[in-house]
């Protein structure tokens, strides 16, 4: 286990390097000079080449990717152009709305499709199987942007149950913050749904006929302890796959949604960043994310091994 362990983390290290070092070389191959490009075309070349110096953009490429290498280990993901404060500071600031839409996104998503999904493949062939295979394809189809001002015109607009946009004000409690993220999270978890339904549903299928499923019926135990017990823990390892590769599309999928429902998230940062040229905010919002996919990655890696004693070895 230990060696397993170990190999993951080796893993997670080299490819950080790779995410780390493709970012370093998408600002630098990006056509025209991204100092001129952050600043505008009214920017005099004494402003371009003051920044450019303020960003190290001037001197030798190794050296510049070394420096770049080392700032990142240290957690300095450099300074924000626009917002004037560094670039860690300002995604911090904006990780709350980000982290409980994408945690209750999740949750929506897991609670709606693991139910159907089970019951779907206990009942292959009939009718409630039928209808949620056609309404898992109907979701995947659904943009999630469309979704949500469907949710903001009928519970918004028409019923006024919930906000239709923004976090609340600055003395708002967490409550009310949370009243904010209940349309979006429905959207995201809607839709993200759709793909764990179809997973679990193969999954089961694959299990529910083998011969231990087969024993554990001619013992005389219930249905439900044979599908629960039995079937559904020999079918997790691919459904914690799915249930976590979500988790992280949930992530880069919260920019859209935060733009819509105008949430003050790190997605809404990261549209502001491309619209300024941000360059920055744009660099360390990819590392960051990039980092929980594999951090994600990685807690799905454990939970393996939790699960199935065979990863351990």
């Amino acid at each position: 286990m230990i060696r397993t362990i170990a190999h993951r983390l080796v893993g997670m290290l080299v490819v950080m390097l790779i995410v780390v070092t493709i970012v370093f070389v998408i600002v630098r191959v990006t056509p025209g000079d991204p100092a001129a490009v952050m600043l505008g075309p009214d920017a005099t070349q004494a402003d371009i080449a003051a920044l450019r110096a303020q960003l190290g953009l001037d001197r030798p490429l190794l050296v510049q990717y070394g420096q770049y290498l080392a700032d990142v280990v240290r957690g300095d993901f450099g300074r924000s152009i626009f917002l004037d404060q560094p670039v860690l500071t300002a995604l911090a600031d904006r990780a709350e709305p980000t982290f409980f839409l994408t945690l209750f996104s999740l949750l929506i998503a897991v609670a709606i499709a693991l139910p159907i999904g089970i019951y779907a493949a206990y009942r292959r062939g009939s009718l409630f199987d039928q209808a949620a295979t056609t309404l898992a394809m109907l979701a995947a189809s659904i943009p999630s942007f469309w979704l949500g001002l469907i949710l903001i015109q009928f519970f918004a607009v028409r019923l006024g149950w919930f906000p239709a946009s923004g976090y609340g004000g600055p003395g708002a409690s967490f409550a009310e913050r949370l009243g904010h993220l209940v349309l979006p999270a429905v959207a995201l978890g809607i839709v993200s749904s759709a793909l764990i339904i179809r997973f679990t549903r193969a999954s089961m299928l694959d299990v529910l006929g083998d011969d231990y499923v087969r024993t554990a019926r001619s013992k005389g135990m219930s249905e439900t302890r044979v599908v629960v017990r039995h079937a559904l823990k020999n079918a997790l390892i691919p459904i914690l796959t799915v249930v976590g590769l979500t988790a992280a599309l949930l992530i880069s999928g919260a920019v859209v949604t935060e733009t819509v429902f105008s949430l003050p998230g790190v997605g809404n940062l990261v549209v502001n960043a491309v619209l300024r040229r941000d360059y920055p905010v744009i660099q360390g919002a990819l590392l960051v994310v990039a980092g929980l996919y594999v951090l994600i990655n990685f807690a799905i890696d454990m939970l393996y091994i939790l699960v199935d004693p065979r990863v351990r070895t």
